[in-house]
């Protein structure tokens, strides 16, 4: 992590102590680069991405530098001069002349000095091919590979004016220099944390890439991943899902071998979409994971465009956290790979969730609830099938409409939580939809679902599982044999369920049950297809 300054402040005799103030740091570096031509989110996250993985990446080799020349041992620089951030990127001292080339900011001197845009013209004709093309270099390490990967699809800055580039980059050398609560990690990442939910906005394709924090840390929270064990998101976006897996496996106090294996050897994942590789490699470099597995390709198809920092992935994995793609669609050479023939990808991504999980692995998983309602397709009902008769289906939680609305999409989800190894007798569902005053639940931009929504759904998780207190207005115990009965009884699923009369009517508490076990019935009705 980066010293923070003995004064306290970042230049501006600011403190960052909060992420609203971090949000409004970063915020004034979007400004700069959307009077220019990053116009949206879509164009300005990328450009700070790589602002701030190199300014990340000097700092860092800094530090591991001096600790180097201090035990006297050699240590091997990720990028040469003239293309570290030192070098190009940082304002040279007032009282430094350009000649000699040792001075911090000695290349942005001699660039500034020059003609009018020779400096755009390093940026963009020197530094990204020098950067690509680190991984091709004999004895590439593993951040030259990571770097390169970052870069691998930069052609050139979309920031036309020299003038703004040099503003947004003196904004992100002063940011990471402030001072940071400590209750938070390094500045970047935290930067981070405030600028990726944009992706989401309304009228903006991100959303694709970025699913809800509060529903990320619900899912980690839930499944509970172990030090020593491996977690995998098949399509991870821009991380989430991996990022909170590591700080909760952080927090477990583990040793400096389990650390070591925490960086570098525990998280995995898949992305296809070009775009999302740059911004999830330096999400997780700026979170100090140090090695990102991150395989970019198409999962379905195994059609691979990088895989060497997948290189030695097991072919199971203990825990799988994911999103799946919404509504996206795939051809034949996709559904080729799978037992179930289907175009939908949820469907194909659920196969091989379960066929890429360890036996005794458990998942925890953002779905489309119109895959619980779709019977008329066959691969659907396979898939199903396949999902309780290979796992233990042990939670789905329902969730509001209007969760994900923030992330640039309406459709209403659920969270199931599954256990490979087990066949499926009874299922215990958990409903969102409804508040404890039996109000339905507006969740929408202004008014997003919380973490501490879930505060008696975690208190009733907890409980074992048998305990008569898992059993509320709100959730209950459905088994295979309920759901299998041709005469289903309404009143006979009820027996357990508390009094609740003097809250509603029964014929009130009927119909929200009734509602609630459609859903449920509808999810594995498969079995008996």
């Amino acid at each position: 992590m980066a010293k923070s300054k003995k004064n306290g402040t970042n230049g501006n005799g600011k403190k960052i102590g909060t992420q609203a103030a971090m949000d409004k740091a970063v915020k004034s570096i979007c400004d700069i680069l959307r009077r220019d031509k990053a116009k949206g989110s879509r164009l300005y996250v990328p450009e700070l991405t790589w602002m701030f993985f190199l300014r990340y990446l000097d700092l860092i080799e800094q530090e591991e530098q001096t600790k180097a020349a201090a035990l006297g041992v050699p240590f091997r620089e990720t990028l040469e001069s003239p293309y570290r951030w030192q070098d190009w990127a940082t304002k040279a001292p007032r009282d430094k002349d350009v000649q000699g080339g040792s001075h911090t900011g000695w290349k942005r001197q001699e660039l500034t000095e020059s003609a009018m845009g020779d400096f755009l013209k390093f940026v963009n004709d020197a530094l990204f091919p020098y950067l690509k093309a680190l991984k091709d270099q004999p004895g590439a390490t593993n951040k030259q590979k990571v770097t390169s990967e970052i870069f691998i699809s930069k052609e050139k800055t979309v920031v036309a004016s020299e003038t703004n580039l040099l503003n947004a980059l003196d904004k992100v050398h002063e940011l990471t220099s402030a001072d940071i609560s400590d209750r938070h990690m390094f500045p970047i990442s935290q930067a981070f944390e405030g600028l990726l939910p944009s992706l989401g906005e309304k009228k903006n394709d991100g959303g694709q890439f970025f699913t809800p924090r509060e529903v990320i840390r619900v899912i980690v929270n839930a499944v509970n991943p172990q030090l020593g064990k491996t977690v995998y998101d098949p399509c991870c976006g821009t991380g989430g899902f991996l990022i909170e897996a590591y700080k909760h496996m952080m927090g477990q106090n583990p040793v400096a071998t389990q650390i070591g294996e925490l960086k570098t050897e525990t998280l995995w994942g898949r992305e296809d979409a070009t775009e999302a590789i740059p911004i999830i490699l330096a999400n997780m470099v700026l979170h100090d994971i140090d090695l990102p597995r991150i395989w970019h390709g198409n999962t379905l198809t195994g059609d691979v465009t990088y895989g060497d920092l997948f290189a030695g992935a097991p072919s199971q994995f203990d825990y799988i956290l994911t999103n799946p793609p919404f509504g996206s669609k795939e051809g034949k050479t996709a559904q080729a790979q799978f037992s179930y023939k289907c175009g939908k990808a949820q469907i194909l991504f659920l196969q091989h969730i379960i066929d890429a999980l360890a036996e005794g692995g458990t998942c925890g998983m953002v779905i489309d609830e119109g895959v619980l309602f779709h019977t008329k397709t066959v691969a659907y009902k396979q898939t199903k099938r396949k999902l309780l008769d290979d796992c233990r289906l042990w939670c789905i939680i329902s969730l509001p409409q209007g969760v994900f609305v923030n992330a640039g999409a309406g459709v209403k989800t659920d969270l199931f939580f599954f256990t490979k190894g087990e066949r499926t007798e009874r299922v215990w569902y958990y409903d969102m939809t409804l508040t404890h005053d039996f109000k339905p639940r507006k969740v929408n931009k202004g008014n997003p679902l919380t973490y501490g929504d879930f505060q008696d759904f975690f208190a009733r998780l907890a409980l074992d599982p048998d305990d008569p207190r898992r059993i509320s207005e709100w959730s209950w115990y459905l088994s295979i044999e309920e759901i299998r009965k041709k005469q289903y009884d309404l009143k006979a699923t009820n027996e357990n369920a508390p009094d609740t009369s003097d809250k509603r009517t029964p014929a009130e508490l009927t119909a929200i049950i009734k509602e609630a076990q459609k859903q449920i019935e509808e999810c594995l009705r498969a079995l008996d297809a």
